[in-house]
C-alpha cells in the first residue's frame, strides 16, 4: 500500500516541521491507529493532548487505544477525562459514548 506509506511519511515530516501544531499530531495519531500501530498511536495522542484543548474525542481514542493494549487503568483515566471535557463542552452524545466504553472496561 504505497499511498498509505507515503501518507505516514508525509505526516511525520509535517509534525517534525511544525511540532507545535496539534492538528498535525492528531492526524498522525489517527493514521497510526488506523494502521494498527497502537502503541505509537497512543503516544502520538498523548503528545496531541499535551498541546490541544480537545473536545473529548482525542481522550476517547486514547482510552480505546490503551484498552486495546491491555492498559485498563490508563484507559479508565482517559475515558473519564474525555467524559468530563465532553460534558463541559455540551457534547452529551460523546459523553454517553465514552461512559459506555468506560463501563465496558469494568
Amino acid at each position: 500500500m504505497p499511498g498509505a506509506t507515503d501518507r505516514l511519511v508525509t505526516l511525520r515530516k509535517m509534525v517534525e516541521n511544525k511540532p507545535d501544531d496539534p492538528r498535525l499530531r492528531f492526524g498522525l495519531a489517527v493514521e497510526l491507529l488506523n494502521r494498527g500501530e497502537t502503541r505509537e498511536g497512543a503516544d502520538a495522542l498523548r503528545a496531541y493532548l499535551d498541546q490541544a484543548e480537545d473536545e473529548g474525542n482525542g481522550w476517547g481514542r486514547l482510552g480505546a487505544a490503551l484498552a486495546d493494549l491491555g492498559e485498563n487503568e490508563g484507559a479508565r483515566e482517559a475515558y473519564s477525562r474525555g467524559i468530563e471535557i465532553a460534558e463541559g463542552r455540551g457534547h452529551s452524545g460523546l459523553a454517553e459514548e465514552l461512559q459506555e466504553a468506560l463501563e465496558d472496561l469494568t
